[in-house]
């Protein structure tokens, strides 16, 4: 059979011969019943519709098609269930990869609103992020060298005090035998100290490769994200979609407001930490600061051990120090949830206690940090789900 003509549309020379001439050629009369098919295929193709218009319906209430149905999807859940095992930790770091990009949505949002176009607007928040970061290391990495210098040059120091049965240390170490239970867990860790010097390289080579990954595919979501946010949409059903774009817009909104307010907290968190480690002249006071700040990331458990460490260094200063920094801390503590937090996040996130707590400690044993950190955002959704579609649909019942 002859091919398609030249001046001749695709649908056109499907008419006339009823077989893609790009397709299994040579195309003969032996197929038999395909040819058939394959004539009725070229009538059904038109210049509006090439591929046809779609079929009537399967008869969903035949046992052939219920028994190949349930069937099916046995087969594509256990399937799903071992993908996603599998799958688990480029999952987190995908999950990880969009919960920032929608905590920078806002800043990206607010120069597109301003006439920059979203790859410009994008770019100029990562500039900003990437500056900030660039001055900050600029500025923190020789007091920090030099701190990080000091503690391991003071490490002797310290154990000789831990065995000085007069001293402060000396005395906590009589009573708990916290030099004998370092010890004892350093050598329960078995294996060389080439095998510890190796495994710790494959971990910081294995957090920097997550690290970077994290970073490109935040930088993607962020250019993309009306993109998402489109295609998210047109998966829920046409009758559906307006309610549903209300919810989910406010949801995104909520995860955004969350992150930027979470970041800003800790900030103010290790700049007051700082700067009372300087006024007692505590040691390492940049490194502890940055600490805090890091810890205070994580909801509820973060700044408590954050200050429980920085407590145990200031107790190398003297005792009234050391007490003097954990009621800093219970202070702190007490103004970041009471009056910092409501007055960042709360407004927006309005989640109660309860279900912070429960929602952070069920993240924390999920997905260890990364759950917890995105634990609150993800019960300020479901509440808000609850509170909008359950709870109406219960209430007509």
């Amino acid at each position: 059979m002859a091919g398609v003509h030249e001046g001749q549309s695709p649908a056109e020379g499907r008419a006339a011969e009823g077989h893609h001439n790009m397709v299994a050629q040579p195309h003969s009369d032996e197929e038999g019943p395909v040819a058939e098919a394959e004539m009725l295929a070229a009538q059904m193709s038109s210049d509006e519709q090439p591929l046809g218009s779609l079929g009537r319906r399967f008869n969903r209430r035949s046992p052939f098609y219920i028994g190949l149905t349930a069937s099916a999807g046995v087969a594509v859940t256990f399937a799903m269930v071992r993908v996603l095992a599998l799958l688990s930790s480029m999952l987190v770091l995908i999950g990880v990869a969009f919960f920032l990009a929608l905590g920078l949505e806002p800043a990206a949002s607010w120069f597109v609103n301003r006439g920059l176009r979203r790859w410009l607007a994008t770019t100029l928040v990562f500039v900003i992020f990437l500056a900030a970061l660039g001055a900050f290391v600029a500025a923190a990495i020789p007091p920090l060298a030099q701190q990080a210098g000091d503690l391991i040059h003071q490490v002797p120091h310290y154990l000789q005090q831990a065995q000085d049965h007069s001293s402060a240390i000396g005395r906590l170490n009589d009573r708990f035998h916290l030099q004998q239970r370092v010890t004892d867990a350093i050598n329960s860790s078995g294996g060389s100290a080439l095998n510890g010097v190796v495994s710790a390289g494959t971990a910081i080579f294995g957090a920097l490769a997550d690290s970077l990954i994290a970073i490109i595919l935040t930088v993607y979501f962020l250019v993309d994200m009306p993109r998402i946010r489109t295609t998210i949409y047109r998966l829920v059903p046409h009758t559906r979609r307006p309610r549903a774009i209300l919810i989910g817009d406010e949801v995104f909104s909520k995860v955004g407001a969350y992150v930027l307010g979470n970041v800003l907290i800790s900030v103010i968190t290790g700049a007051a930490t700082f700067i009372w480690l300087i006024v007692f002249s505590v040691p390492y006071p940049l490194l502890l600061a940055i600490f805090v700040a890091l810890l205070d990331l994580v909801p509820i458990v973060g700044s408590t051990i954050a200050g429980v460490i920085v407590a145990a260094v200031a107790l190398t200063v003297s005792f009234p120090v050391c007490v003097a920094t954990i009621a800093f801390f219970v202070v702190f503590r007490l103004v970041e949830d009471y009056l910092l937090t409501p007055r960042i996040i709360g407004r927006v996130v309005k989640v109660p206690a309860l279900i912070t707590v429960v929602a952070v400690l069920v993240g924390g044993a999920l997905l260890g940090i990364v759950g917890a950190l995105v634990a609150i955002p993800i019960a300020a959704a479901l509440q808000l789900l609850t509170q909008e579609v359950l709870y109406p649909r219960l209430d007509e019942v």
